[in-house]
């Protein structure tokens, strides 16, 4: 959800939601499995969609506006992570955020205790989706508790061993690395916004960090360079081990020092909100990783198929709904459908034998 300066646009009379996931699903995480520390934002979203899409709580009934949408990029890799792995957030929530919210994170395996809950409102954003569902405009940003965030790390949460800074200020990103002690692996995002006005704070995070994760627009705006293979390299150069550059429903790109790997997106006929995928994608692809206690380049080029796996469920719900009750068995099945999509099964006969 970005911070952009807000675009004039009429106030929609929107579908309240309710937190309302399919099922409820207790924590399936191995218990061997390395421990996800997750920092960034809680929040309301209020979304405008082109057409109309089922509602989370009824998806017999459809709307083409829903308000007090639960999200945040904290609140969508943690539910996406939590098919994997335990997870650990660091966040901030106002006094309006609802209590059951917390409860079904902390029924997934999701520790809550890191959430300060801080009197005032909840960070919302308003926005509209173009026909597309791709583009989108801000209508509104409401920073509320969120603008005097200040990540503090519990003690039982410095040695995780899987850091992921969602895209909040670099500066932030920085302290929260400060306060850790040797992860294997940090995992960040970020934002046109810090890459605009933050490059010093955001050079100094990337020579800290052992992947980074953006979207192929902050990836050329990131190098200056527009075709994409050069911009990973010059990325590369800034610091990061390996980036993963998202393309949406064009699949994403990893590129390091042994090469580049493409994962393909998975086509979907029933997109419904779009919002959170690339933090979906984060989440899946770490819970993956923190499932099978291994970081290295393999491990990642695999795990990229279950973080778009994870996203392709991720946008069939409004805000959180069907991530948060999104199972490791399932996501499964959409791994072997990503994997088929690539594979031509038997192998032909060489041409001129």
């Amino acid at each position: 959800m970005p911070l952009a300066p807000a675009a004039e646009g009429p106030e929609p009379t929107a579908h309240k939601a309710t937190f309302a996931p399919r099922r409820l699903r207790v924590s399936l995480a191995p218990v061997t499995a390395h421990p996800i520390l997750v920092v960034g934002s809680m929040a309301f979203d209020d979304l405008e969609f082109p057409v109309p899409v089922p509602c989370p709580e009824d998806p017999k009934r459809t709307s083409t506006s829903f308000a007090d949408v639960v999200g945040g990029s904290a609140t969508f890799a943690a539910f996406a992570a939590s098919c994997y792995a335990p997870v650990r957030v660091v966040a901030v929530v106002g006094s309006d955020f609802p209590e059951a919210v917390l409860a079904a994170m902390r029924a997934r395996g999701i520790d809550t205790a890191g959430i300060e809950r801080a009197a005032g409102p909840t960070f919302r954003w308003r926005g509209r989706y173009h026909d597309d569902f791709v583009g989108r405009t801000t209508l509104e940003t409401r920073l509320g508790v969120f603008a005097g965030f200040r990540p503090r790390i519990p003690e039982a949460y410095r040695d995780s061993p899987i850091v992921l800074l969602g895209n909040i200020h670099p500066g932030l990103q920085l302290e929260v690395l400060d306060q850790v002690r040797a992860p294997a692996l940090v995992v960040a995002d970020t934002m046109n916004l810090w890459i605009e006005t933050e490059r010093a704070a955001l050079g100094a995070l990337l020579r800290r960090v052992g992947l980074l994760v953006v979207n192929d627009e902050e990836a050329r705006l990131l190098s200056g360079i527009h075709n994409i293979a050069r911009a990973a390299r010059d990325i590369l150069k800034q610091g990061p081990t390996r980036v993963i550059i998202k393309r949406g429903e064009h699949g994403a790109l990893c590129f390091d020092s042994s090469g580049a790997f493409y994962a393909p997106a998975l086509p979907l006929e029933d997109v419904c909100d779009p919002t959170g995928a690339g933090d979906s994608f984060a989440g899946g692809l770490l819970g993956y990783l923190a499932g099978r206690r291994d970081v290295g380049g393999g491990a990642v080029r695999h795990a990229i198929l279950h973080g778009a796996a994870t996203a392709s469920y991720c946008v069939q719900g409004v805000g959180t709904a069907r991530i948060a009750s999104l199972c490791a068995a399932e996501l499964a099945g959409r791994v072997q459908a990503l994997r088929a999509l690539c594979d031509p099964a038997d192998e032909p006969e060489p041409l001129g034998s």
